[in-house]
């Protein structure tokens, strides 16, 4: 009897291993270049949307962060906790904090079941006067997960609205935030927010800030934004900078007009001529450009390729066409065939 206890004890043990390993590994950061196990890498995946909108909400599911993977092909999903912005934000009180955290958590832990990457996002505009709370959310999801999971990775500041004059005092905050994060965690990557929405990349990468495993949140629009943001990506890369796309859309800022196409593709070619990673706004059923799937869509319906929106097919067609390193047996590879899809489908496989 104790033999055969052991034995499932050890079968648990190895599974739970196996669900905690994303595709690439351990990430790190070597100048410019984000490597897995220490080879170059880029994700590529999804962005959920704000946890705390109506849109957004029921994608905070287990199937969903399963069917991203299994279905679009995802390596890594973003979870954009909705701070101070809307009703029922993180900051707005105990019950909203609670509510928030666990949406999130809910997405971290059905990322490590996957075995993909999980972006854990402060999903605001205005983090200079949240440092409390924000280093106080960020130690507890160190604590919680970064510490026994590789699949971490934490970003600290959605889209600063300030320019790039001010970055030193953007610097000096996200610092704090990093040193409670590596008093802890020691490892999993960090994604920094930069001047002007998170564009102003070249001007961070003038004067970084310090520790290792850091990159710098680069934030386009394909419909308003190109070769002038392109232009700051190029200046960081040159300046031996991790930049890494953490929100990207298919069409204007402000999340609305129709799917720029030429400009996404151009988009993509230049992300991945030089290895960066980046990740599309959003899984949500808004009824805007930026959306991925039609009003009324259900968290069910990932794989009914019917409920997509024009940005959510042409992001999806682009996930599938990639080696994203993802296998949908319960075990993660670093190199695989894109994962199959069917449009008939109702939810993850």
């Amino acid at each position: 009897m104790k033999t055969f206890l052991a034995l499932v004890f050890l079968s648990f043990k190895f599974c739970n291993v196996f669900a905690e390993a994303p595709p690439q590994g351990q990430l790190s950061v070597e100048g410019k270049k984000l490597l897995g196990n220490g080879k170059p890498v880029a994700l590529h995946g999804m962005s959920l949307f704000q946890s705390n909108f109506e849109e957004g909400i029921p994608f905070y599911d287990e199937q969903v962060v399963k069917a991203l993977k299994c279905q679009w092909n995802s390596n890594v999903v973003r979870a954009a906790m909705g701070i101070d912005d809307g009703a029922e934000a993180y900051l707005q009180g105990p019950e909203p904090e609670k509510t928030q955290k666990g949406r999130v958590e809910k997405v971290i832990k059905a990322a490590i079941d996957a075995g993909i990457y999980v972006i854990v996002d402060w999903h605001t505009h205005n983090a200079l006067n949240q440092e409390v709370k924000e280093k106080e959310f960020f130690e507890y999801i160190a604590k919680t997960y970064g510490q026994k999971n590789k699949n971490i990775i934490y970003e600290l500041f959605n889209e600063p609205t300030v320019d790039d004059g001010d970055w030193p005092q953007l610097k000096v905050y996200q610092q704090k935030i990093v040193d409670a994060i590596r008093a802890i965690d020691p490892e999993n990557l960090i994604l920094i927010g930069t001047p002007t929405y998170s564009q102003g990349v070249d001007t961070a990468s003038k004067n970084k800030l310090t520790g290792k495993n850091i990159c710098y949140a680069l934030h386009f629009y394909a419909g308003s934004h190109k070769e002038d943001v392109r232009k700051k990506a190029k200046d960081a890369l040159d300046n031996d900078t991790c930049v890494f796309v953490s929100e990207y859309g298919t069409v204007n800022y402000d999340g609305n007009g129709p799917v720029d196409e030429n400009s996404t593709k151009e988009w993509w070619k230049f992300l991945d001529d030089n290895n960066i990673s980046y990740v599309n706004w959003a899984i949500e059923n808004k009824n805007e450009g930026a959306a991925a799937l039609k009003p009324g869509t259900q968290a069910s319906q990932l794989g009914v390729d019917e409920r997509l929106t024009p940005s959510g097919s042409l992001v999806k067609k682009h996930l599938l066409g990639q080696d994203n390193g993802v296998k949908c047996d319960g075990s993660s590879t670093g190199s695989t065939s894109p994962a199959s899809t069917s449009p008939t489908s109702n939810g993850p496989k």
